[in-house]
């Protein structure tokens, strides 16, 4: 095969290819052996491709953050550059509360005053969240952690992207091994079909018990949409009290 034809099997990724080459045998005749020529062969380049090399250093990545304790996990988060977001907010919000608590609160991406502030659920949402709390004898850092999905805010406060939910995973499923919770609440869109996996709207998965990494998970509407559908108040109360009920049980059962 000449060698133009290897360079365009190449370009067009054909490739690794097999050539034909010969070899001299006892007899004298010539015989056409089939010799295996990797694509990267004599250029110095490696043979895996990249999305594969992407795969085997995300998980190395999720490995080692699977191995911190708090001490570790919190500056990893505020150093991180693993997405382009830190880079456009002004500091990340790592989560806020008891480190032992029952109850695992959920929510989306920091907005602007998270930001600000390095809280997650602060201003207008996080008061109505607070009052929400309070309707079923709960309050802010007691018995209770709050984290987001994201630890940085996106830009104007947009939806969370796929390739920044993938890379900021990682901190909330080792956040979730070290609290060990025994309910979380997922509040918002975006982190009911990120703990869930699932495209499934929110009105389609309230009202039953779901589970993330084994833990029971109950999905309501996050505060800041409240604010603006106060109709479905009275839905994220009737969450609420499933929650309560359900943390009764589990309770119950230990």
């Amino acid at each position: 095969m000449s060698s133009r034809r290897e360079l365009l099997l190449e370009e067009m990724g054909l490739t690794p290819i097999w050539r034909v080459r010969t070899r001299q045998v006892e007899s004298g005749t010539t015989v056409a052996d089939a010799q295996y020529v990797p694509a990267a062969a004599g250029r110095g380049e490696t043979a895996a491709p990249a999305a594969a090399q992407s795969a085997i250093d995300a998980d190395e990545r999720g490995a080692n953050i699977a191995r911190m304790d708090w001490t570790e996990l919190r500056p990893t988060v505020a150093a991180c550059t693993a997405c382009g977001l830190r880079k456009t907010c002004t500091q990340t919000v790592f989560g806020i509360g008891d480190e032992k608590a029952d109850w695992l609160l959920v929510g989306e991406a920091p907005g602007a005053e998270e930001d600000a502030r390095g809280e997650p659920f602060v201003g207008q949402a996080g008061k109505l969240l607070d009052a929400m709390l309070a309707g079923i004898d709960l309050k802010r850092g007691d018995d209770v952690y709050i984290a987001n999905v994201l630890k940085c805010r996106p830009p104007g406060n947009r939806n969370p992207e796929a390739p920044e939910v993938a890379k900021c995973s990682p901190y909330l499923r080792r956040q979730v091994e070290l609290i060990r919770p025994r309910l979380i609440l997922a509040m918002g869109r975006f982190a009911c079909q990120t703990l869930l996996d699932t495209d499934s709207s929110i009105a389609s998965l309230r009202g039953r018990a779901h589970s993330y990494q084994g833990v029971p998970l109950i999905v309501t509407y996050h505060p800041a949409y409240l604010l603006r559908s106060l109709p479905d108040k009275a839905k994220a109360w009737e969450d609420l009290c499933f929650a309560r009920s359900t943390m009764a049980d589990l309770r119950a059962q230990s």
